[in-house]
């Protein structure tokens, strides 16, 4: 029988009830408490006549309601459907229908999108009654909510505390979650991870990171996104501690590490540059870290460098794909293969592909494809689909990609972000890592726009300092690009790029606003 997350709560409340298990919002909750509030959340949903394999979404930004969810679903037996705050009222009703959700646990400022959903059949199987939101008056009872709406605590609040019927079976072939795709390249897809799938993340990444029960966890990244699981699952699996923001600030961030001596933090580029031109930014105040991972889109090579140079010993890279895969560049790896995204977790394969899904020499640009235990079963009700992203048995990225004589991968481009200039592939992130040494630029993306000579010509959109003009960068990054189709035809100074709640930059709607003329008065 493959294994479950079913039991990984209840072992901890019992074996260490008293120890703090999660601290949010200034509140210290220990094992024995978080487990008497799932229970009562797991419970609340079986009362109101849920079943195993029925579909809970959530609209919730980070805070103990949605953690709550994530581990009443492994006790239930309860799909769990994590939607992000930033959809609009289109997507997330697109959302609540694909996966078949029967009820959804949303923050109270959504009370008016869901109310206007409730007509017309915009939340698929959702009755009125089945929309339970966060509290907003003093006593709970939420009768300043939309008719028929719940209030959680009225929701929960007749539901035992005692774990769920043992009568529920839960199988390591059972789905767990549905993650819904980022939607950077087209309209998202639901990903199924089973239990199996979880209890991987829990052992794989807890070995991965060296992680051990005395580990302290801190997260300020969006929980919806699936890279919260690299830590949340091997904290619950340990027992260790996790610290939850409920949004990134990286002055409180460091101020976190320093005084509660955190050992393990996970970053997206952005919040990984911040942290780094913060003035709060010392080493001795990181002291503690034993881990420094960047994940969710590739951190540019001058800021691996930085943080290489002054937390040394710490620095770790993921990447990988939703749907099934992932390499790492170790902490150990990190210095000699900079440049590199690592290599195939443990049991796990990669490969390179061409565009015959034939195998390609080391050095050799194709489709980075990959294979494990970690591999998604499907996506939700999209067989076809499912078949033309696991054909060959080889899950495939979309991602472009080369690999060395050691087995280590080299990431270089999203096959849509391709750009053809005269017949040329040029890659974005090759005139990026350019871009990015200009001395008074934070974040660039580089992306293709109609050239009527060329086909297509680079553009490159960034934030930066302020005095920071167009034509001067134009002129520095094309006097040092390798090739005369790396030339930059433009560049649009921007304050702040357009992100998913994974926190990486929207290339498609840059490219969107771009051609609307947004960007060529800069």
């Amino acid at each position: 029988m493959k294994p479950t997350l079913s039991g990984l709560l209840a072992h901890h409340a019992g074996h260490r009830p008293q120890q703090v298990a999660l601290v949010f919002a200034g509140r210290e909750v220990t094992f024995a408490e978080l487990a008497a509030e799932v229970n009562r959340l797991a419970n609340a949903w079986l009362d109101c006549g849920l079943v195993k394999g029925d579909k809970v979404a959530t609209l919730l930004p980070n805070g103990f309601e949605l953690m709550a969810a994530y581990w009443a679903a492994t006790v239930s037996g309860i799909v769990i459907v994590p939607c992000s705050m930033l959809l609009q009222a289109s997507g997330l009703s697109t959302l609540l229908r694909d996966s078949d959700s029967a009820l959804v646990i949303a923050h109270h400022s959504q009370a008016r999108t869901l109310d206007s959903l409730c007509d017309g059949g915009g939340l698929g199987n959702i009755e009125r009654s089945r929309v339970v939101l966060t509290n907003t008056d003093e006593d709970g009872n939420g009768d300043d909510l939309p008719a028929g709406f719940q209030s959680y605590a009225k929701f929960t609040a007749n539901a035992s505390t005692t774990a769920p019927a043992a009568c529920i079976e839960i199988n390591g072939d059972d789905a767990y979650n549905i993650m819904y795709s980022s939607g950077t390249t087209g309209a998202p897809k639901g990903i199924v991870h089973s239990h199996a799938i979880r209890v991987m993340y829990c052992t794989l990444f807890a070995n991965a990171w060296r992680m051990t029960p005395e580990s302290v966890v801190l997260h300020a990244g969006a929980l919806v996104f699936n890279g919260a699981m690299l830590t949340l699952m091997p904290w619950m699996y340990l027992g260790g501690k996790y610290i939850l923001h409920e949004r990134f600030d990286a002055e409180r961030f460091i101020a976190e590490i320093a005084a509660r001596r955190v050992t393990h933090i996970m970053l997206v580029p952005a919040q990984v540059i911040a942290l780094i031109n913060s003035p709060a930014f010392e080493p001795a105040k990181l002291a503690s870290l034993e881990m420094v991972c960047s994940l969710g889109a590739p951190l540019h090579l001058a800021y691996k460098q930085q943080l290489v140079a002054r937390l040394p010993g710490r620095f770790y890279e993921l990447y990988g794909v939703t749907e099934g895969f992932m390499t790492i560049l170790d902490k150990n790896d990190a210095a000699r293969k900079m440049d590199s995204v690592g290599n195939a977790a443990a049991f796990t394969e990669v490969c390179i592909l061409s565009d015959d899904d034939a195998p390609c020499a080391p050095g050799v640009i194709g489709e980075i494809c990959g294979r494990g235990p970690l591999l998604m079963p499907g996506y939700y009700n999209q067989p076809a689909l499912t078949a033309e992203a696991l054909r060959g048995g080889w899950l495939h990225s979309g991602d472009l990609g080369y690999m060395d004589d050691d087995g280590f991968v080299y990431l270089v481009e999203r096959k849509k972000d391709m750009i053809i200039s005269g017949g040329a592939n040029v890659y974005p992130k090759d005139i990026e890592e350019v871009v990015i040494r200009h001395p008074q630029v934070n974040e660039v993306a580089v992306f293709g726009v109609p050239d009527s000579k060329w086909g297509e010509a680079p553009v490159a959109a960034v934030t930066g300092a302020d005095g920071l003009v167009a034509d001067d960068l134009v002129e520095w990054v094309n006097r040092r690009v390798d090739a005369k189709f790396q030339r930059l035809a433009n560049a649009w100074v921007l304050e702040q790029f357009p992100r998913n709640a994974a926190g990486k930059i929207l290339k498609r709607e840059l490219r969107e606003r771009y051609d609307a003329g947004e960007g060529c008065g800069e």
